[in-house]
């Protein structure tokens, strides 16, 4: 993979309360849904996620895709009730829906599956 493409990830990387904020808030405006990865650089699991969760925010383009580090944004952690990693929290309408807790990359690619569609049946 070249270092360009590197680049140019669809996941967006959230350092402060602020940015959770404004990138929550526009999905919602936007009614679109909402795949957070809770990680830790020091949990292997959550790093080793990381690839599949690029690869998953390749697949749908519908669907905004957040990383957030638990240990640089201790209050999205806190305030999304996260207590380990990985933590995956799907969002919809501004509010948690579902959450996967564990590396587990089939089960996350399902909930995503049926996050999108819904979005996709109430936008038809």
């Amino acid at each position: 993979m070249e270092a360009s493409e590197q680049n140019n990830s669809k996941v967006v990387l959230i350092d402060s309360l602020q940015s959770w904020e404004f990138h929550v808030n526009q999905a919602y405006n936007q009614n679109t849904p909402v795949v957070v990865h809770f990680t830790a650089s020091w949990c292997m699991p959550s790093v080793a996620m990381t690839p599949v969760f690029e690869e998953l925010a390749s697949s749908y383009p519908e669907v905004l895709f957040l990383t957030v580090d638990v240990d640089e944004v201790k209050e999205v952690a806190t305030k999304m009730d996260v207590k380990a990693m990985p933590t995956f929290l799907l969002l919809k309408d501004g509010a948690a829906v579902d959450k996967v807790v564990g590396a587990n990359p089939e089960e996350i690619k399902k909930r995503i599956d049926g996050v999108a569609e819904s979005t996709r049946v109430s936008l038809a």
